[in-house]
C-alpha cells in the first residue's frame, strides 16, 4: 500500500487542529504519550501503537522522539475487484529539536518510514517568531523528503519520488477571547507518483465483463497550494469554538474545499473536557482520472484511483480528555486519559463498484452503482507531564 493512499487516513488519525504556529514561544511541555489508533472502513483495517517523548535540556532546548505503528489488513475495494487480501506494516520514527531563542523558536525535524515496499525520509526545519509584545506570531517551514517506490514479488522495480513543502503563517491575537491565523503551504511532488500496484479500466469487448484493466500512469510532477484561515473563539463559560477553512487547489485538476467546526466543553468539577467535530469536505477530481476509458492506452496519462475523483466526505467526531485524580496518576505527575471517536462518510460521484460483475450482473460497464462506504477512527492515548 503505497504512502500517497495512506496520507488521508494518517490525517484523520493524528487529527490535531492547532498548529504551533498559535502557541506563543515557549519550549513545548515535557511530556508522554501512549496512543492506539484505529482506522476500519471500506474493506481496510489500519490499527497500531503510537509513543512520543518530549523533554527539555535546559530551558533553551526541547528534544522530541516519536514511534508510530501501522498494521494494515484487508482489501479495499480496488483490492477485491483485481488482487487478493494482503497484510503489511509500516513503522515511523520521528526526532526533533526546538531551541528557543529569545522570542524566536527553531525546529528541525527528522522522519524516517519503511514498510515492505516503500522508503520514506523526511526533513523539515522551521522558525517561528512573536511580535509585537507576543501578540502576533509568524511562522515559516520548509521540508525536504525522498522516497523509494517498490513494488512486492517484483525484485527489479524501484522507483524513487521526492517532495519539497513551503508553509508561511501568521497568527494574531485579536481580542482576549478571539485567536485567528492565515497560512499558505505550497507542495512540488516529482518522481514516481503513483501506486505500482493499482490499475485502470477500459472498454473491452472480447472480455466477458464488457472491459478489462491496464495499469495506471500518472505525471511525474505535482504542484500543489493550499491556503488556510483559522480561528478559535473562547465563550463566556470557559468553553471555545475553533473553525478552519481550507482551500486546496494543485497543477492536477484537483481542487477541494474544507470546512471544520469543533466545540470544546470543559467540566471542571468532573475534571473532564468534552469535543464535538464536525466536518465537510469537497474535491473535483483530476483531469486524467476516469472510471472507465474507452479504450487501451486511451490517454497519455491515466488514473482510477478514487482518491483522484470527484466526491464528497462528512465527519462527525466526539471526545473526551480525563485528568486523573493524584491517588491514580503515575509518578505523582499530571495524568490525562484521552478518548475520540470519528465517523466518516465518503460518497463518490464518478467512481463506480465493479464488485457488482462478480456475480451476474445486469449491468453495463459504466453504468454500476456510484460507490460509497463510512470509516470509523479511533485513538486512544495517556499523556503523562513531566
Amino acid at each position: 500500500m503505497a504512502a500517497i493512499d495512506r496520507a488521508k487516513i494518517v490525517a484523520a488519525i493524528i487529527g490535531f487542529w492547532l498548529p504551533a504556529s498559535l502557541i506563543a514561544a515557549v519550549l513545548p511541555e515535557e511530556r508522554a504519550d501512549t496512543m492506539y489508533h484505529s482506522y476500519s472502513g471500506g474493506g481496510v483495517t489500519i490499527d497500531g501503537p503510537s509513543i512520543l517523548v518530549r523533554k527539555n535540556v535546559g530551558n533553551k532546548l526541547s528534544l522530541s522522539a516519536n514511534y508510530y505503528v501501522d498494521m494494515i489488513s484487508g482489501a479495499s475495494i480496488d483490492v477485491q475487484a483485481t488482487a487478493s487480501r494482503y497484510s503489511e506494516q509500516r513503522d515511523e520514527f520521528s526526532l526533533g529539536v526546538d531551541y528557543l531563542v529569545d522570542k524566536a523558536t527553531l525546529s528541525l525535524n527528522y522522519t524516517n518510514s519503511s514498510e515492505s515496499d516503500y522508503q520514506a525520509e523526511t526533513v523539515g526545519f522551521g522558525i517561528r517568531q512573536d511580535f509585537f509584545g507576543d501578540l502576533s506570531t509568524l511562522s515559516m517551514r520548509v521540508s525536504f523528503g525522498s522516497d523509494d517506490v517498490m513494488r512486492n514479488g517484483d525484485e527489479d522495480f524501484l522507483e524513487q519520488a521526492e517532495h519539497r513543502r513551503y508553509a508561511i503563517g501568521w497568527s494574531q491575537i485579536l481580542t482576549q477571547k478571539l485567536i485567528a491565523e492565515l497560512s499558505v503551504e505550497t507542495v512540488a511532488d516529482e518522481g514516481f507518483l503513483n501506486n505500482p500496484y493499482r490499475s485502470v479500466r477500459y472498454l473491452d469487448p472480447n472480455a466477458g465483463s464488457g472491459f478489462s484493466y491496464q495499469a495506471e500512469l500518472y505525471p511525474t510532477t505535482r504542484n500543489s497550494d493550499a491556503v488556510a484561515l483559522r480561528a478559535k473563539y473562547r465563550l463566556p463559560y470557559r468553553a471555545a469554538v475553533k473553525s478552519e477553512y481550507r482551500r486546496y487547489a494543485d497543477s492536477w485538476g484537483i481542487s477541494a474545499d474544507n470546512l471544520e467546526l469543533r466545540y470544546t466543553h470543559p467540566l471542571e468539577q468532573e475534571n473532564i473536557i468534552l469535543e464535538g467535530k464536525l466536518r465537510f469536505y469537497k474535491q473535483s477530481g483530476a483531469d486524467f482520472y476516469s472510471d472507465l476509458f474507452p479504450y487501451l492506452n486511451a490517454t497519455n496519462f491515466r488514473a482510477r484511483d478514487k482518491e483522484l475523483s470527484d466526491f464528497t466526505s462528512t465527519a462527525i467526531g466526539i471526545g473526551a480528555s480525563y485528568l486523573l485524580p493524584d491517588r491514580w496518576s503515575l509518578f505523582d505527575r499530571k495524568n490525562t486519559v484521552n478518548l475520540y471517536w470519528d465517523y466518516i462518510m465518503f460518497d463518490y460521484d464518478n467512481f463506480h463498484d465493479v464488485r457488482v460483475h462478480n456475480g451476474d450482473s445486469v449491468y453495463l460497464p459504466g453504468e454500476e452503482p456510484a460507490y460509497s462506504f463510512n470509516a470509523h477512527v479511533v485513538r486512544l492515548f495517556w499523556s503523562v507531564w513531566f
